[in-house]
């Protein structure tokens, strides 16, 4: 069992069921799932950097990414419907623990003159979405296989039902946000 998912039922619960009065444990906010998506622009006219794409997100996330393809065609990206255009994965249970943690505490404080991340990237309805500049921050990922740096968004999907709620169950878990 990950550490985060027993600090989460030890810790996180208790103290989001105190801070907004919940009546029910179901109601206190959780962790759904993390989607990692890495666009690959020139994914569309070379496979060779989808394959590349890919071998990240799995030596990320220990599962295989789906391949994610262009939904209209559009002229100015020189992009047509069915595409290749970039990967994703979904992690839920488990391996979402084990991604968080390794997020947090070791791939986060990697980052140049990192100062915190956005508190304004939440959506509304308690979903979070953080920005990556460069995969290499990740150690799994081998400096010299890296074809180009690519950049990758995380999102955090959430139960929780306001931006607040959101925020303060992803503070619990550490999360470093700008002051």
């Amino acid at each position: 069992m990950s550490n985060f998912k027993e600090l989460y039922n030890k810790e996180i619960k208790p103290s989001l069921q105190k801070e907004y009065n919940y009546k029910s444990t179901m109601e206190i906010p959780k962790l759904e799932k993390i989607v990692i998506n890495m666009g690959v622009g020139e994914g569309a006219h070379d496979s060779k950097f989808i394959e590349a794409a890919v071998k990240d997100l799995e030596a990320l996330a220990l599962q295989k990414p789906v391949v994610t393809k262009a939904k209209k065609s559009i002229a100015g990206f020189k992009l047509r419907e069915g595409q290749t255009i970039g990967a994703k994965v979904t992690l839920r249970g488990e391996k979402m623990y084990y991604f968080l943690e390794k997020l947090i505490k070791i791939a986060l404080p990697r980052v140049r003159d990192f100062r915190g991340v956005s508190k304004t990237a939440f959506d509304g309805h308690g979903n979070y979405t953080l920005g990556i500049k460069e995969q290499l921050i990740f150690p799994e990922i081998n400096y010299d296989n890296v074809l180009k740096i690519r950049g990758m968004d995380i999102v955090f999907v959430t139960t929780a039902k306001t931006n607040d709620e959101a925020k303060s169950l992803l503070a619990g878990f550490g999360m470093p946000f700008r002051k």
